[in-house]
C-alpha cells in the first residue's frame, strides 16, 4: 500500500543513526555481543539534583497542559542560562520550548523556508538536517570540507555557496559528528560574509556547546557583532545533561521567528512535558561546572580513542574539540577486500564493522561526508578498549 502514501514520506531518508542502533538492536536479539559505539547519547545517568526536581513537580501535582511555548520560569531560566553562558540578551518573547531541539529545528525550517530557497549546510552536519530543510521544501547545498581543515568551512568557501536563493545557514559547534568548533575568531571571519548579504539568517545549532575540550569560553553566533537579529540558537539539555529522554529543547531567536515558531507548534504539538519541563528549570539555573565530571571523562575517552585508533592503519584522524566523537577518514580501505568483502565506501565500512568485528558506528555519508565514519564514545573506557581491538583485527 505505499503507493497510497505521500511523496513526502517517501523520499524522506531514514535516520541513519537510529536505523544503526536498529540493526545492532536485531544483532543482539540473535545473540552476538555488539558494542555500540553509534549513538550520540552520554552514557551518564541523569544527575539527582534534576531528577528530584522531577519527583517534586510529580509530588506538587504538575499535569496539566503547558503554555505552548513553555512555562514561563523555564523561559526566565533560559534566559539566565544565554545571559550567564553565552553573554547573548534574550526577552520572554524570543524563547520557544519544544520537546527536544530537533522540534526546535523542524519549526524553524517550517516558519523560515519555501520553495527552492536554499540551506547551506557546512559538511558533515547533523544527519537530520538536510530531510528537516528537504521536508520543508528547501534545498540543501552542501559545503564540502575534509579533516585537513578539522571539517570548518572557510569564509571564502561560505561566500562561493551562496546565490539569489540563499535563506539560511545551519551548522552545529562542536559539531555532530565531526566534534569540531568554531572559535570566537572564525564565527566573526564568516559573519563579514553573511554582512554583506543581510536576507541570509543563520541556525546555530550548540546542543554540545558544554562538551569543550579547548578550556575556551563557547563561541555563539548571535554574539558576534551585527549578527543577533540574523541568528537563531538552538539549544537543549540533552547532551550535557544526559537527558536524552527527557525531550526538551529551545530556541533564542528575533521575536517575530518565535513567535511563527510557537504559532507552528500550536498546530502540531503545543508544550512539551510538564514534568520534564519542571525539572529543566532546575538544570538549567544550576552553575555548568555540575556537569564537569561528564566533560572530564569524555575527553579522557577522546584521547583514549585517538591513542587506539593511531595504531590501526588506515584511519586518519584529527583531534576533536568538543562533542564526543571522533570522525576518522577510513578512504584508505575503499576498493579493498576485508574478509572477502569488498569495501566501495564508508557505509560499507560500517555495516563491515558490524558485522565482522560486532561494534557498530555510523556511515558518514549519513552526515554529507562519504570518507568517514563516526565513532561515539559515549562509552566506558573499557567497551571502547574491546570495541577498538576488535576492530583492528578485524581489518588488520
Amino acid at each position: 500500500m505505499s503507493q497510497s502514501l505521500s511523496n513526502r514520506i517517501l523520499n524522506m531518508s531514514t535516520s541513519a543513526t537510529l536505523a544503526m542502533a536498529a540493526k545492532a538492536r536485531e544483532l543482539r536479539g540473535e545473540g552476538k555481543d555488539i558494542i555500540g559505539l553509534s549513538l550520540g547519547e552520554p552514557d551518564f545517568n541523569t544527575p539527582d539534583f534534576i531528577k528530584n526536581a522531577a519527583i517534586q513537580a510529580i509530588n506538587d501535582d504538575y499535569n496539566s497542559y503547558t503554555p505552548v511555548d513553555g512555562y514561563q520560569e523555564l523561559k526566565e531560566a533560559i534566559i539566565t542560562k544565554f545571559k550567564r553562558d553565552n553573554k547573548l540578551t534574550y526577552t520572554l518573547p524570543q524563547i520557544v520550548v519544544s520537546t527536544g531541539a530537533k522540534q526546535s529545528l523542524a519549526n524553524v525550517a517550517a516558519v523560515m523556508l519555501n520553495e527552492g530557497d536554499e540551506v547551506i549546510l557546512p559538511c558533515p552536519y547533523w544527519v537530520s538536517y538536510s530531510d528537516i530543510v528537504k521536508l520543508n521544501d528547501g534545498v540543501p547545498v552542501e559545503v564540502k570540507t575534509s579533516i585537513d581543515t578539522d571539517f570548518k568551512m572557510t569564509p571564502a568557501q561560505l561566500e562561493a555557496a551562496i546565490t539569489p536563493k540563499t535563506k539560511m545557514l545551519w551548522f552545529s559547534s562542536p559539531c555532530n559528528p565531526s566534534g569540531s568548533l568554531y572559535s570566537e575568531k572564525e564565527l566573526e571571519a564568516l559573519a563579514e560574509v553573511l554582512k554583506k548579504h543581510p536576507n541570509i539568517y543563520v541556525v546555530s545549532d550548540e546542543i554540545y556547546e558544554h562538551i569543550n575540550y579547548t578550556g575556551k569560553p563557547h563561541a555563539s553566533m548571535a554574539n558576534v557583532e551585527g549578527m543577533f537579529d540574523n541568528t537563531i540558537t538552538v539549544n537543549g539539555v540533552s547532551k550535557a545533561f544526559a537527558m536524552t529522554g527527557w525531550r526538551i529543547g529551545y530556541i533564542g531567536a528575533p521575536d517575530w521567528i518565535a513567535r511563527a515558531c510557537n504559532k507552528m507548534q500550536g498546530q502540531v504539538t503545543s508544550g512539551a512535558n510538564c514534568i520534564a519541563q519542571r525539572a529543566v528549570i532546575t538544570a538549567l539555573n544550576a552553575e555548568p561546572t555540575v556537569v564537569k565530571f561528564m566533560i572530564d571523562e569524555f575527553k579522557v575517552r577522546r584521547d583514549l580513542v585517538l591513542d587506539l585508533l593511531s595504531d590501526i592503519e588506515g584511519f586518519n584522524t584529527n583531534t576533536p574539540e568538543g562533542a564526543f566523537y571522533v570522525f576518522p577518514d577510513v578512504s584508505h580501505f575503499f576498493g579493498k577486500s576485508l574478509k572477502g568483502k569488498t569495501i566501495n565506501n564508508a557505509t560499507d565500512f560500517s555495516l563491515f564493522l558490524l558485522e565482522e568485528a560486532l561494534v557498530a558506528t555510523v556511515t558518514g555519508d549519513a552526515f554529507g561526508n562519504p570518507n568517514c565514519i563516526r565513532i561515539s564514545y559515549a562509552a566506558s573506557q573499557k567497551e571502547i578498549k574491546e570495541a577498538i581491538k576488535r576492530i583492528k583485527e578485524a581489518v588488520s
